[in-house]
Formats: C-alpha cells, structure tokens, sequence
C-alpha cells in the first residue's frame, strides 16, 4: 500500500557543508593530524607538497569528541569519511574524493560495465534523482517503475539525498540478488521487490529511417567516437544517407577525447573546444584531419536537460559551426573538465578546467539552448512517444 510523501527540499551548500565539519572530525581519530596530513595530502597536489596549516581547533575538536563520546569509534571509517569531507568541504559537486571500491565501480561505469541491475537510466533533475526512462525488457520496467518517479529509499534507507553516481552504485549488484526500490510519484511512496539481471549496455548505435540514420550515444566510452565513425563510413554510401539525427539525450558526458573523435565526422581540423585550466591560458583541442564524413551531411541534434559535459562540447561545436540544427530542451549547463587522480587508498576525480566553445561562450550552469524547442515530458516517455524524434525527422535543413 502507497503512503503518502512530504517533499523534502534538501539545500546542497548546507548539506556538503555540515556533512563535511562531521567528517573532517573523524581523521583525529587514534591519529596525530600532522602525521596524518603528511600521509594524505601530498595526493591532493600533483607537486608532492602542501602549504603549512594550523589544524589545532580540529585537534581540539577531536580531543572533547575522544574524551566524551558514548559509543565506539571505527577509525578505518572515520579516516575514508574524513577524505570524503575534505573534497566535499571545497563546495564542487564534480570534485569528489572514491575508495577504492568506489572508483573501480567508476571506472567500470564509463565503460558500460555496469555488471547486474533494474534497467534504469537516472539523472537530477528538480533537485531529486529522478528515472529518466527504464530499458526494454528490464526488471524495472516490467514491475512498473516509471519515468518521472524519485528515487526515495532503497533496500528501506533513505537516499533521496544522495548523488546520482551514489544511488546507481546501490542499485547494482549480483545477478539474481533482490532490491527493494522506493519511489515517490505523484507524492505517493510505491515500493517493488526487483530481480537484478546483467544490462546490455552499448555506448553508441544507429539506427535508420529511410535515407535518415539516427545515431544514439548514451555516453562517450574511450572507444565511442570509433565506434559510431566505423559504422558510419560502412553504411554513408550503402544505405544512401542524405541526413542524420545525432541523440545526445540523458548523455552525461565521458571521454573528452572521445567527444572530439566524434566531431572529426563533422569538422576538419577544426577547433572543437577551449580549455582554461589554473593558469589563465587557453588550450585549444582539434579535431582530427581527414576524417570528417559527414560535414556536407544535413544533421539534427537531440539534446535535453541531461545532456552535459562531453556532449555538451559535441552540441556546442556544431552549433557554433553551423554543421547542425539543435532540437529539444536546454542542456544541463556542465562547463568543467574533471582529471583522474589515483591515490594509495581510492581515487581523487577533480575540476582542473573550464571549458568554452569554439565561439568563446561558456555554458557552466547555463547550459545551450536549442535552436528549435520541443518538450518531451515524462508521460511521453511513459506512453513510448516522442515527439522530439518525431520532431527531427520532419525537420526540413
């Protein structure tokens, strides 16, 4: 039986904020702060060295916590909470501190590799973790789950506050293992009892109307921009394509060299991006010579509110160039570029750049606006209609 569901508005700066002075505490923990930070944060600077800091109130904090609490204390907890809040205290949502499991689990999702699941696509949208749609033939779907719900609880505890990647990694699991997902849809809570299967899930394909070849990418893989050229180069002359409709919807980004792999069928030799780093200069990236098959091909591109990142650079080049017509929503508006760092205990993934399109525009928390507006709303979704798609192939370029 559905209960009925009090909105819960959760402000992101107070949360990272008072979530961060609680876990900072926990690294004084059976630990002197001046061993630990020769330890810890030569990680968080690639020049192995750090600036002297005065860490005596959070020695002081540390010593009435010891000394008063009523319970016991997990140090090795404490410790990977404490990095946690170190990152999250710098106030960037994209600059996030992973152990070790975590970041294998990262690294698995930017490849596809997202072992047994429920055959959902989530993002944040309206300040909550939303599905986006649920795959074909997937358990999600079949029990009922549908686009527009709010990811409340799973397994009976409470994440609707926590972040995208968060609540996906507690979604997967073992093939054939149970989890109990809690959704909130029209204020009302709705629980299913799911079976996790192992997901198909292919970065890129294409598909074809007639003389229009319609190219899906759900994120860019390392491999992403071969991928969809070799199928491209393959099928342009067989199949007599006179035009092509790009999907970059509900594509969060990936690979940056991957995005600009893809806009060599487009563009030849030409600026894809500019990257603006710590020191003020400006680092072009280019696309490859030689390779665009597509630059006379009249194109549409699909884009909605979480297109962002590496396929907002790809939609922004092509706009900016005049290679194709943007059509459906505005895009997430994800102007930064995050680097990898490996760590001794997880993984370190950081802002080290801002990004802006070849015309110099930014989009961080903007996003792009389409040059043709069509909404698809999650009832659509729901009801399988799409009238953007719809909407593209009857475009006349």
């Amino acid at each position: 039986m559905s209960t009925s569901w009090e909105e819960k508005h959760v402000s992101l700066g107070g949360a990272i904020i008072g979530g961060a002075v609680t876990l900072i505490i926990g690294v004084f923990i059976g630990l002197n702060w001046h061993n630990f930070a020769g330890y810890f944060l030569p990680y968080l600077n690639n020049s192995g060295t750090y600036p002297s800091q005065d860490w005596s109130s959070l020695d002081e904090v540390y010593a009435a916590l010891s000394a008063n609490y009523d319970g016991e204390i997990d140090q090795a907890t404490l410790v990977e909470g404490a990095k946690k809040g170190l990152v999250e205290a710098i106030g960037d949502i994209y600059t996030v501190y992973m152990d070790k499991e975590e970041a294998s689990a990262y690294e698995d999702s930017l490849h596809g590799k997202v072992g047994a699941g429920i055959g959902v696509e989530i993002a944040l949208r309206d300040n909550y973790v939303r599905v986006i749609r649920t795959l074909p033939d997937n358990p999600a779907g079949k029990a009922g789950v549908k686009a527009g719900d709010i990811i409340y609880k799973i397994n009976d505890q409470e994440v609707y506050a926590e972040s995208t990647d968060t609540i996906s990694s507690k979604l997967r699991g073992e093939p054939g293992t149970e989890v109990k997902l809690t959704v909130v849809r029209d204020g009302e809570e709705k629980s299913f009892t799911l079976k996790r299967e192992t997901i198909n899930n292919v970065s890129a394909y294409v598909d074809y109307d007639g003389d229009t070849a319609i190219i899906t990418i759900s994120r860019f893989d390392s491999d992403t921009g071969t991928i969809v050229r070799n199928l491209v180069s393959k099928d342009l002359k067989n199949k007599n394509i006179k035009k092509v409709i790009l999907d970059l919807r509900n594509n969060g980004g990936g690979y940056v060299d991957a995005a600009v792999e893809l806009l060599s069928l487009w563009l030849d030799n030409e600026n894809a991006f500019i990257e603006r780093g710590k020191n003020g200069q400006d680092k072009n990236h280019t696309t490859l010579r030689g390779q665009a098959l597509l630059k006379d091909t009249p194109t549409v591109v699909l884009i909605n509110g979480t297109t962002a990142s590496a396929s907002e650079i790809v939609a922004g080049a092509l706009q900016d160039y005049d290679k194709a017509t943007l059509l459906g929503e505005k895009t997430y508006g994800k102007g930064v570029m995050q680097t990898l760092l490996n760590l001794q205990t997880g993984m370190l993934k950081v802002t080290t750049a801002h990004w802006y399109t070849p015309n110099g525009n930014s989009i961080n928390g903007d996003g792009i606006t389409p040059d043709t507006e069509v909404e698809l709303t999650y009832e659509d979704t729901n009801m399988s209609r799409d009238p953007q798609l719809n909407a593209a192939k009857k475009l006349k370029l």
